[in-house]
């Protein structure tokens, strides 16, 4: 426990650093600078939670400096195009690659002239052609670092019940997790005939959101599950999985209700087939959602700290940033348990017999 106050309160500390070389102006001016000093902290916000081409920890304006590392860039326009991120200078140059122009907006790279040209329409919205990017972001790195951190974790465990029937080292902690799992969330929710073909599956799920949450919540700067393009991606595996599992009792009580007179039936079938889609929708709204107002609101409580400018306020604003970042802790196992105790609830549903209910 008290490791982990000690990662919290360095994370933090951190975390107001950043925004300080971010936001160092005079801080005695009037109106206008406190405008200012605010945009600045918006900025890093905004920074802190989009995906981004590179590593990023902190960034001293008074010299123009970022401390950080460069991730590869990847594009496909009419050929392969291969290079470093570190050419765009985090958007303030332009990438020259076979003699084709590139230009990081917003997160996204354009293509450009020599000039690094970006038009916009009447909606401020870039009109430049995007070429197909496969580039090794922030996002991707971390999620390779999170499959790579459950192949040696669970590996290991696997390893050890090969030597006596009590886990080692770290298995000892993740063991308890994974027998809750099996026993609390799939074994009830899904049957004790069909269980164990998606146990694999609700396991994978559980850690893999749990240990992105807590990356989270690290100096890194990362914010992989409030992405929404990747909480799609999970809640559509969770989908096709449930579509592919139902069973005919399952597709019958969507488009033809049993024991229904059937005006109802014609009724209730576009409800039941909305409900399908909708439950999905609900799993990547819910994590997002979340794990994104987490993120912004610590950002904005550490960004008081510089808009108040005394001990009092700077003070309580610290404090209350860090008890946040303790809940924060907790969001992040609870947001890994409710997606996994929902995909299982939906797999349940999709095989669940009827028999005897339809008999009565």
């Amino acid at each position: 426990m008290q490791s982990k106050l000690l990662v919290k309160f360095l994370t933090i500390t951190i975390l107001v650093f950043n925004l300080n070389l971010n936001a160092q102006h005079d801080t005695h001016e009037d109106q206008s600078g406190a405008t200012d000093l605010k945009t600045e902290i918006k900025k890093s916000i905004e920074h802190h939670i989009q995906d981004s081409h590179d590593f990023t920890f902190t960034y001293d304006k008074k010299n123009n400096k970022y401390y950080g590392f460069s991730l590869p860039v990847i594009l496909w326009d009419n050929g392969l195009h291969l290079f470093s991120s570190s050419k765009f200078h985090h958007g303030e140059t332009v990438a020259e690659s076979n003699g084709k122009y590139y230009k990081l907006y917003h997160s996204k790279i354009y293509k450009t002239d020599a000039e690094g040209v970006i038009t916009l329409d009447g909606h401020q919205h870039p009109t430049n052609i995007k070429p197909i990017d496969f580039s090794i972001t922030k996002s991707v790195v971390m999620i390779i670092v999170t499959g790579i951190l459950m192949l040696l974790l669970f590996g290991g465990l696997a390893k050890s019940f090969g030597k006596g029937p009590i886990a080692k080292g770290a298995g000892r902690f993740f063991e308890p997790i994974v027998v809750y799992i099996r026993d609390d969330i799939a074994r009830p929710n899904i049957g004790e005939k069909q269980y164990k073909k998606y146990l694999p599956f609700l396991l994978t799920i559980f850690f893999f959101v749990w240990f992105l949450n807590l990356f989270g919540l690290t100096p890194l700067g990362v914010n992989v599950t409030g992405n929404i393009a990747i909480t799609f991606a999970l809640a559509f595996m969770t989908f096709v999985i449930t579509q592919l599992s139902g069973n005919k009792n399952y597709w019958k009580h969507i488009f033809w209700m049993p024991g229904v007179p059937w005006p109802m039936k014609i009724i209730l079938a576009p409800i039941e087939l909305l409900g399908v889609l909708i439950k999905p929708f609900a799993l990547m709204i819910r994590l997002y959602a979340n794990i994104m107002a987490g993120h912004v609101v610590l950002m904005s409580i550490i960004g008081l700290m510089f808009i108040f400018q005394n001990w009092i306020g700077s003070s309580l604003s610290f404090f209350l940033a860090f008890a946040l970042s303790l809940l924060e802790l907790l969001v992040a196992a609870l947001q890994a348990y409710i997606f996994t105790m929902l995909s299982a609830l939906y797999f349940g549903f999709a095989v669940e017999e009827h028999e005897h209910e339809e008999a009565h």
